[in-house]
């Protein structure tokens, strides 16, 4: 399992935090998938043989919430 946590400026309240959970989590590959709303981050635990950052990152930037930095 692969964790990277993916810097999101767009999330500032709990609708934000639904709206990427529930974006991130059906994917195939996908574990976990944790915001914390005042760091503006979402952690995610996933399968990188099933699920790439690059995927990831395309997800949440079709729901308005676009990735600016991913770190390990």
């Amino acid at each position: 399992m692969t964790e990277t946590v993916l810097t999101v400026p767009n999330i500032s309240c709990e609708h934000c935090e639904r709206t990427v959970v529930e974006a991130l989590t059906p994917t195939e590959g996908v574990q976990t998938v944790s915001v914390d709303i005042p760091a503006k981050t979402v952690r995610v635990a996933y399968d990188a043989d099933r699920v790439s950052v690059d995927q990831l990152s395309a997800i949440l930037a079709a729901e308005e919430y676009p990735v600016t930095s991913a770190s390990a």
